[in-house]
Order: C-alpha cells, then structure tokens, then sequence
C-alpha cells in the first residue's frame, strides 16, 4: 500500500471530491486538499470530513485558503497572494494520505507553475478520476498522456458516473492503463452509500504499485 496518493482529474466538477473523501474513508487515512479555491459554500475538506465518516483531525487542513471560485493563481491574485508552489510539500502521516488536486492537472498553482508539476516534484502515485460521459475519452488520454510524460506514477483511472461499457473499454485499451473500478452517481449520497458504493466498486489491494 503506498502511504501517498493523489487523486486528480479531468476536468472539474466531476465527482473527484466525493471519490476522494471515499477513498480515504476506504484506506482508513487522512485527507489533504492543499489549495482550496473558494470558501462562501462548503470546502472540499468539509465534503470530505461529512461524506468519509472519518474523525475531524483526520482532515489536514488546507495549505492555502483562497476567497473566490476560480483556478488557484487568479484566486490567489484576486486575494493578494502569491501560492509558493515549491513550499507544497507532503505532509508525514503514518495512515496512508489521500492529496486531492485542484480540477485538472494543467491547472495554474501560480503564473509559474501548474499542478502537474508539483505532482512531478512529488513523484507519488495518482488516481486519474474521469467522467464516463461524451468527451472523456479525450480527456482521459490526453491526462495519461500527460502524466507519462513526465515520469509520474498512474496508478490507474476510477471512472465516475453511468456505466458505459464501450468507453471504458476504449479509454483502458488505448490508455493502456488500468481501470480501478466505477464510482456510480449516487442518490441519496450519503457516508453509508458512498462507503457502500466504494466497497462494492474498488478492491483496496489495486491501490498499491503503480500499473502500467
């Protein structure tokens, strides 16, 4: 079992946050959002303490906490800040640590660097969430793609929403990568559904050694 992994994903709004705090509450670990744009309605880290069903001081909290709804660098700029993307580092826990990523990998941390190249500093495995809906097969490749060029560990894809078979097939064929399993849409999404639903769709043991 790695100790680290980072979930990120294609796109945003697609379900990573609900995926992340499943997974952590899965592994028994701790949850890190390390950039949270946008604070009015509920933080990701809040998402996660209410969905994971997993005590408070399990929730590390956020590196850096920025007012407005946006990509990282302008929410920064909007507050007055500059994200130091070089003094993003892992925190040391003895549960594994689940780190959640902000929307896509090519998002800007600052007018310098974008979350794919923190991710590469890190050298920790990641979990790609994608939609199964119309787009993600470019998507998705294009996020392999992308990951493998820059030599950082892909564990594999968690698929969020209906199941199309086809294009989970084409996206693990072309990919090459290995599907962790299918995340479906919930409702009511609950602690007790989603850890259900994460419980019936991943096996702990695929979180391990990177795949192809």
């Amino acid at each position: 079992m790695n100790n680290t992994i980072v979930v990120t994903g294609t796109d945003t709004g697609i379900g990573k946050t609900v995926f992340a705090a499943g997974l952590t509450g899965l592994l028994d670990g701790v949850y890190w959002k390390p950039v949270q744009s946008g604070i009015e309605d509920e933080t990701d880290s809040l998402i996660v303490a209410r969905l994971s069903g997993l005590p408070a001081e399990r929730i590390i909290p956020e590196a850096w906490r920025l007012t407005e709804p946006l990509s990282p660098h302008r929410a920064a700029e909007l507050d007055g800040v500059e994200i130091d993307a070089d003094a993003l580092a892992l925190p040391a826990t003895k549960r594994p640590l689940v780190v959640e990523g902000a929307g896509g990998l090519m998002v800007p941390v600052n007018r310098q660097t974008l979350f794919i190249n923190v991710f590469a500093r890190w050298q920790a495995p990641v979990v790609l969430c994608a939609r199964t809906g119309l787009g993600t097969i470019n998507h998705t490749l294009l996020s392999i793609e992308a990951l493998r060029g820059r030599n950082i560990p892909l564990l594999g894809v968690a698929f969020i929403g209906d199941e199309i078979a086809d294009t989970q097939r084409t996206i693990a064929e072309m990919g090459e990568v290995r599907v962790l399993g299918r995340l479906p849409r919930l409702d009511p999404l609950t602690p007790e559904t989603l850890s259900a639903a994460m419980h019936a769709s991943f096996d702990v043991a695929d979180f391990g050694e990177p795949g192809r």
